[in-house]
């Protein structure tokens, strides 16, 4: 398996959702440069030299996890022989906008380094589709879930950077009720409905949400039940991010302990399109998944 910004598919500079898209244009950027880089024979190191930076620095600009300064942009487009007026224009545009901070750029001091990266994936996506294991989905927890769930990731945390973590989450939500809303499909196991957490009363409160949330138009959610045995999400959880410009690649997010993986390889992201599509054959409908979940609600009654 791979990072995402590793990969071949991403492809030309194209119009992008706001929000997120400053993550995705320094990938694009990044993917142009590499580009034309190697078809024009020319090493790392020696693109390197070119703008007084490493080879490393090389590496990261390609894979878009670092800034772009337009004057290193421009050296570079003029050592792979881009002379010509308008593509110029367009790339160094791009290296501009690929800076523009995200909104959650006020909650840097309280994000895992690897979270932001997500965050402006999420915000560009038009698609989002996962299997949640062990708790509610992020996008889908309220304020007093989330509050729990935050505080025992975060045993020990200043009360304030807790505060601000849940904040960080609720404001995330907010693309759900955007007019550019994105297409959510979620399946959660029924381990995340039935596991009570901050209480029964904030459990009642989430289980209300979630069954609110469920007649949205554009969201599917979807509850794997216990009697169902083994299933495709049994390796874990997932999500997987479809972004509307037809030459990018799916990504595949996997959140670990202190990292996460960003999969855009064609054949890890087939293995888990193929996943979510069986999770959700082999579910309840959902409408029969909103009655697994007013069952839950009654029991907490």
């Amino acid at each position: 398996m791979k990072d995402v910004t590793a990969g071949e598919a991403w492809g030309s500079p194209q119009a992008l959702n706001s929000g997120g898209g400053s993550v995705v244009r320094r990938i694009l950027l990044g993917s142009q440069l590499r580009r034309l880089r190697e078809s024009h024979g020319i090493t790392r190191e020696a693109a390197g030299y070119s703008i007084r930076a490493s080879e490393s620095k090389i590496s990261r600009m390609e894979l878009g996890r670092v800034s772009f300064k337009t004057r290193d942009v421009a050296d570079l487009l003029t050592l792979y022989g881009v002379d010509d007026e308008a593509e110029r224009s367009a790339l160094l545009s791009l290296a501009k906008e690929a800076n523009v901070a995200g909104w959650w750029h006020s909650y840097s001091d309280v994000l895992p380094g690897w979270f932001p990266t997500y965050l402006g994936l999420e915000g560009a996506a038009t698609q989002i589709r996962g299997y949640e294991a062990q708790f509610v989905h992020g996008l889908l927890q309220t304020e007093g879930y989330a509050h729990a769930v935050v505080e025992q990731g975060m045993k020990g945390a200043a009360r304030e950077d807790i505060e601000r973590r849940v904040a960080l989450r609720i404001e995330r939500q907010k693309l759900l009720v955007d007019e550019r809303a994105p297409e959510v499909h979620i399946v959660l196991d029924e381990a995340t409905v039935r596991r009570v957490q901050g209480g029964r009363e904030v459990m009642r409160g989430q289980l209300e949400h979630l069954i609110e949330l469920a007649s949205l138009p554009h969201l599917t959610l979807q509850i794997m039940p216990f009697s169902h045995g083994w299933h495709p999400g049994e390796s874990g959880t997932f999500t997987i991010l479809t972004f509307p410009e037809s030459d990018l690649s799916d990504v595949v997010f996997l959140e670990q302990l202190t990292s996460a993986l960003y999969l855009d390889k064609r054949e890890d992201v087939a293995q888990y399109e193929k996943a979510m599509t069986e999770l959700s054959d082999q579910c309840p409908s959902p409408e029969d998944s909103v009655r697994l979940l007013r069952d839950a609600l009654s029991e907490l009654a």
